[in-house]
C-alpha cells in the first residue's frame, strides 16, 4: 500500500523535472540558436558541477575574440584580443620585421661624429698638432662602437625565426584557453540571460560583422606599427594641424576676456562677501588671546567626542605653539572654515535639491566630476582671472576642490531614507517642512555628516597649494620649504596641518547620535 501510495508523487516529481529539462533545452535554443544541440549537451556538463568543467569549442578557438565579442562576451573578447594582438606583432616582426633597425640608425649617428673626428684627425696630423693621440683614441673608440653595434644588429637579425616561434607558441596557447573556456563563459551569459532577457543573445549578423571588423582592425594596426615602425606615419602619429590649437587658445583667452571685462561687478560681491567672512573668522581665531581659542577648541572637542580627544587636542595645539605655527595654524583655520562654511552652505542646500530631482543632479554631476578631477593648478588659472592673488581667490579655489563631496554626500543620505518611514510620517499627517527637518535631515545626518568631513578634509589638502596665490598660513611653510629643501621646517609644518585636520576631523565625526 506504501509503494502505491508513492508512485502518484514519484510520477508528479518526474514528470516537473522532465519539463524544467524540456524548459531549459527549448530556452537554450533561443539562446544560442546555432549548433543547439551541441550547446545542450555542453551546458548540462557545466551546469552538473559547481567547479570549472572543461570543454573545448573549435569555433571559439579557431575565430578566438570575433566568436566572444559577436555572442557578446566583450569582457573576455579585449583581454584575449589584447593577447592575439601581441602573438601576431611577435609572428610578423619575426617574420618580416627588420630587427636591426634602430642598430642600423645608431650606427648612422655614431658614423656622421666619426666622420668629423677623422676629419680633425687628419689635420691634426697634418699640422702636427700635440692632439693626435687624443683624436686617434676618439676615432678608435666610435669605430669600436660601431663595430659592437654591427654585431648587436646581426644578432637581433639571426633572432627573427625565434621571435616568430614565441609569437606562435603564444598564439596557440590562447588558442587553446579561448576554446576550454568559450562554453562556461556563454554558459554563465546564459544563466544572466534567463533572468534578464533584455541580454543580448543568439549570433546577429551586424554583431558578427562588428567584431570581425573592430578586431581585424586592431590587430593589423597594432601589426603594422610594431612590425615596421616609422614606416606608417598614420599609425605613430594623430593627424592634426597646429592650427586647430592656436585657434583654442585664442577663443577661451577672447571668452575669458569678455567674462573679465563683464562680470566685473559680479566678481567683486563674491570677493566682498568672501572677505567677509574671513575677516571675520580671521579677527576670531587670530586677534583672539591664544588660550581662550585653545580653551573652547578642548571644550567642544570634549562635548562632541570625550575627554580622551579632548586630551589629544590639547597635545596638538601644543604642538603648534610651542613651535611658533600657532598664528599661521589659526590663519589656515580661517581660510580653511571660510572656504568650508561657504561649501557646506551651497552643498547642503543644493543637495536637498537635487535629492528629489534626478534630472537635475544628472545635469550637475559631470560639473563636480570635472571639479573634483581636474588638477588644481589648471583651475587656479581662471580664478587668478577673475579674483586676482590673494586670499579671496585661494579660498574659491578651495571651495572648487573641496565643495562637491558635500552635495554627493547629502544626496546619497536623502535617497537612502526608507520609504516606509515616509510613507508612515506621511500617513500620520506630517507636512513637506516637517518630513525634512524630522525626518529625513534625521536620519540622512551620518552621511551629511560625513560629507561635511570630506569637504574639510579636501580644503585642508589645498592649502599648499592655495599659498602659491597668496593663500598664506602653514601652507607657507611648507612651499619655502620646499623651494630651499628645509626638509625640517616641512616636515613640522606638515604635522601641524594634519593636526588641524585631525581636531576638526573629530569635532565633526565625534558628534553623539
Amino acid at each position: 500500500m506504501m509503494d502505491t501510495a508513492q508512485n502518484p508523487l514519484e510520477a508528479t516529481d518526474t514528470d516537473v523535472a522532465r519539463a524544467y529539462a524540456a524548459e531549459r533545452r527549448d530556452n537554450i535554443r533561443a539562446f544560442v540558436r546555432t549548433a543547439p544541440d551541441y550547446y545542450i549537451a555542453q551546458f548540462d556538463k557545466i551546469g552538473a558541477s559547481a567547479k570549472f568543467t572543461a570543454t573545448f569549442n573549435a569555433m571559439a578557438g579557431l575565430f578566438g575574440p570575433i566568436w566572444y565579442g559577436a555572442r557578446g562576451l566583450w569582457s573576455w573578447a579585449l583581454p584575449f584580443l589584447i593577447i592575439e594582438t601581441l602573438a601576431f606583432v611577435q609572428i610578423a616582426r619575426g617574420l618580416f620585421g627588420d630587427l636591426a633597425a634602430d642598430a642600423r640608425e645608431r650606427i648612422a649617428s655614431i658614423e656622421g661624429t666619426l666622420e668629423l673626428r677623422q676629419q680633425q684627425l687628419a689635420a691634426a696630423i697634418e699640422s702636427g698638432s700635440d692632439k693626435v693621440d687624443v683624436y686617434q683614441r676618439t676615432v678608435d673608440s666610435l669605430q669600436a662602437a660601431i663595430g659592437g653595434i654591427r654585431a648587436e644588429a646581426e644578432v637581433l637579425a639571426g633572432q627573427g625565426i625565434w621571435i616568430a616561434l614565441t609569437g606562435v607558441a603564444l598564439l596557440v596557447l590562447v588558442k587553446a584557453v579561448q576554446a576550454t573556456v568559450a562554453n562556461w563563459a556563454l554558459e554563465a551569459r546564459f544563466s544572466e540571460w534567463l533572468s534578464d532577457r533584455s541580454i543580448r543573445s543568439g549570433l546577429p549578423v551586424a554583431q558578427m560583422a562588428f567584431s570581425a571588423v573592430f578586431m581585424v582592425l586592431i590587430a593589423f594596426a597594432a601589426m603594422m606599427h610594431y612590425s615596421f615602425p616609422g614606416r606608417f606615419t598614420l599609425l605613430s602619429e594623430f593627424p592634426t594641424n597646429p592650427e586647430y590649437r592656436l585657434n583654442s587658445i585664442a577663443w577661451v583667452e577672447a571668452f575669458f576676456a569678455f567674462c573679465v571685462a563683464n562680470g566685473e561687478a559680479l566678481f567683486d560681491l563674491i570677493t566682498y562677501a568672501i572677505r567677509l567672512i574671513l575677516d571675520a573668522l580671521e579677527l576670531i581665531f587670530v586677534s583672539t588671546p591664544w588660550i581662550v581659542i585653545a580653551s573652547l577648541i578642548i571644550l567642544l572637542t570634549w562635548l562632541t567626542a570625550g575627554i580622551r580627544t579632548a586630551i589629544w587636542s590639547a597635545a596638538f595645539l601644543s604642538y603648534m605653539g610651542l613651535l611658533g605655527f600657532w598664528e599661521k595654524a589659526m590663519t589656515t583655520l580661517a581660510l580653511l572654515g571660510t572656504a568650508a562654511c561657504l561649501s557646506i552652505l551651497i552643498g547642503i542646500p543644493l543637495g536637498m535639491f537635487c535629492a528629489r530631482r534626478p534630472r537635475f543632479y544628472s545635469f550637475i554631476q559631470p560639473i563636480m566630476d570635472f571639479m573634483q578631477t581636474m588638477p588644481a593648478f589648471v583651475f587656479m588659472i581662471p580664478v587668478i582671472a577673475f579674483f586676482g592673488t590673494g586670499k579671496p581667490a585661494a579660498v574659491v579655489t578651495t571651495m572648487i576642490f573641496g565643495g562637491t563631496p558635500v552635495v554627493r554626500l547629502t544626496v546619497l543620505g536623502l535617497r537612502g531614507v526608507p520609504e516606509s518611514v515616509r510613507e508612515a510620517a506621511i500617513s500620520f499627517g506630517a507636512n513637506k517642512w516637517y518630513l525634512l527637518t524630522r525626518v529625513d535631515l534625521p536620519l540622512a545626518s551620518p552621511s551629511i555628516r560625513a560629507g561635511i568631513n570630506q569637504t574639510i578634509m579636501l580644503s585642508l589638502a589645498m592649502v599648499v597649494v592655495a599659498s602659491l596665490i597668496g593663500a598664506k598660513g602653514l601652507g607657507e611653510d611648507v612651499l619655502e620649504a620646499l623651494q630651499y629643501a628645509n626638509v625640517g621646517q616641512g616636515i613640522l609644518a606638515g604635522f601641524a596641518i594634519l593636526f588641524c585636520a585631525m581636531i576638526l576631523d573629530r569635532i565633526v565625526q565625534g558628534q553623539r547620535k
